[in-house]
């Protein structure tokens, strides 16, 4: 189990120092505002500079039975503007699984919504590497990294949440991917595997030891999201898979697959959700 002290100092890019808070998620309009909150990882809606909102109506999937308990604590991953129909970077059938996210934002007390949150020039960017194109594959000093369509620019339309998507008062948000020169996958750790984003000391701070997880993209950021928590955060990490979707790339959903059963993740679909 890593271990992640309950505030955590982290040197950005631009040399500033800055603490991870542990806050309350998120929202669908970015404001001015929110772009000074842009370095901290785990925020409140204000630190954020983002409004709660209703979002659509709920999917009725849900077991009455199933009621998460204050050791349980519900993920989201990216459900922004840009991962959906018509976004910088689509995810085939992403707005698919906004209604059954809602259902379990309403059942569960600790929600989380992690939020790619780019600035420009970003070195994930294909239009930052000469002669690539986006999903080619390039070595950075951590290691192979997919290049990407630029998209979730810091406050831009779409790194803004869906507007569909419930957005909770008592919800958090941790945003990652805001150091330039390293990617983010994974809601925990940047793709570094060093560098932490503050999410796991927001947990453990909560006394969360479960940890469900939604949203996309499955074969990226869910699937590294749930494997971290798993395998190196020391959870229990639970993929609800009917609320998630890929972006497919070849090979990109097996290896998935193969990944969450190395780290022990459990997969279930909502319906099948017991307490």
């Amino acid at each position: 189990m890593c271990h992640i002290s309950p505030t955590s100092k982290e040197t950005i890019d631009e040399g500033l120092s800055v603490f991870f808070v542990f806050g309350v998620i998120t929202s669908a309009f970015i404001t001015h505002a929110g772009a000074m909150a842009s370095r901290s990882a785990v925020l409140s809606l204000a630190e954020a500079g983002i409004s709660p909102q209703v979002g659509a109506p709920p999917a009725d999937v849900l077991d009455p039975s199933f009621a998460p308990s204050e050791r349980d604590g519900l993920l989201v991953i990216d459900v922004q503007t840009d991962f959906m129909p018509g976004g910088a970077l689509e995810v085939p059938g992403g707005t698919e699984v906004i209604p059954i996210v809602n259902a379990l934002v309403r059942r569960f007390e600790h929600v989380v919504l992690s939020q790619d949150w780019h600035p420009p020039k970003h070195s994930s960017f294909a239009s930052q590497h000469e002669g690539k194109s986006p999903y080619d594959e390039t070595q950075m000093p951590y290691g192979a990294q997919t290049l990407w369509p630029d998209h979730c620019v810091q406050n831009t339309p779409g790194s803004a949440f869906h507007a569909d998507l419930a957005i909770p008062a008592r919800a958090r948000i941790c945003r990652k991917g805001f150091r330039s020169a390293i990617d983010s996958y994974s809601a925990f750790f940047e793709n570094d595997r060093v560098t932490g984003t503050g999410l796991q000391a927001h947990f453990q701070e909560l006394g969360v030891t479960t940890v469900y997880v939604v949203g996309v993209a499955y074969d990226f950021c869910v699937r590294f999201s749930c494997e971290d928590a798993a395998a190196r955060c020391g959870a229990t990490a639970v993929l609800v898979k009917d609320a998630t979707r890929a972006v497919g790339l070849p090979g990109s959903v097996e290896a998935a697959a193969k990944g969450l059963e190395q780290a022990g993740v459990r997969i279930v679909n909502a319906a099948e959700l017991r307490s």
